[in-house]
């Protein structure tokens, strides 16, 4: 239920807010595409988790590039609650 508000959310912002902002993520997929791949993937906790690190590090001073979402995710000590069953099965 979090999970699908979130990527409505992030649906919302892409149709109305991105459209006017233009295109300006250094990133590959973009930051938004990937937001939406990263709850889809790995649930509302630990995909919000790695959305604002992707959030963080997209910057006028950073490079860029390629980065996409990652299968397995390393999340520290304290999040590492937030990692969705499906996420842990895929990598056992």
């Amino acid at each position: 239920m979090i999970r699908a508000a979130l990527i409505a959310l992030v649906k919302g912002y892409r149709l109305l807010l991105s459209p006017w902002l233009g295109s300006s993520c250094r990133f590959t997929p973009s930051c938004s595409a990937y937001s939406l791949q990263a709850l889809e993937r790995h649930g509302a906790g630990a995909g919000t988790y790695v959305t604002l690190t992707r959030l963080v590090r997209c910057h006028p001073w950073c490079e860029g590039g390629h980065d996409p979402v990652p299968d397995d995710l390393q999340a520290p000590g304290w999040l590492t609650h937030l990692i969705s069953p499906l996420s842990k099965k895929k990598s056992s």
